[in-house]
């Protein structure tokens, strides 16, 4: 799982690729973890445009990340999500939580 990050006047946009599963979800939410607490962002943007496959490892890094903006009076949207990947997090219900464009 790749995760590229840009910044830009309080502006973050996290890409991610590849497979989204229990392998690599604990280093992805580390890593946002860290940029988060690094730029302090009011806006983050998650990219799945490369995501090939999620599961509930996907629904887990989401709340985290949006938890974690809460707490920093942000807000968070994840854009270009997969079909297989929306299946998923319309199951869970993250898109009653989470803003989904």
């Amino acid at each position: 799982m790749a995760v590229e990050c840009m910044c830009r006047e309080r502006e973050m946009t996290v890409t991610l690729s590849g497979e989204l599963d229990h392998h690599g979800a604990k280093q992805i939410m580390a890593r946002l973890d860290s940029r988060i607490d690094q730029e302090l962002p009011r806006q983050l943007t998650v990219d799945m445009s490369g995501v090939t496959f999620t599961d509930s490892s996907g629904i887990a890094v989401l709340l985290r990340a949006q938890r974690r903006m809460a707490q920093l009076d942000g807000s968070m949207t994840v854009i270009n999500v997969p079909v297989q990947a929306q299946r998923v997090f319309r199951a869970a219900g993250l898109y009653r939580i989470i803003r989904f464009l």
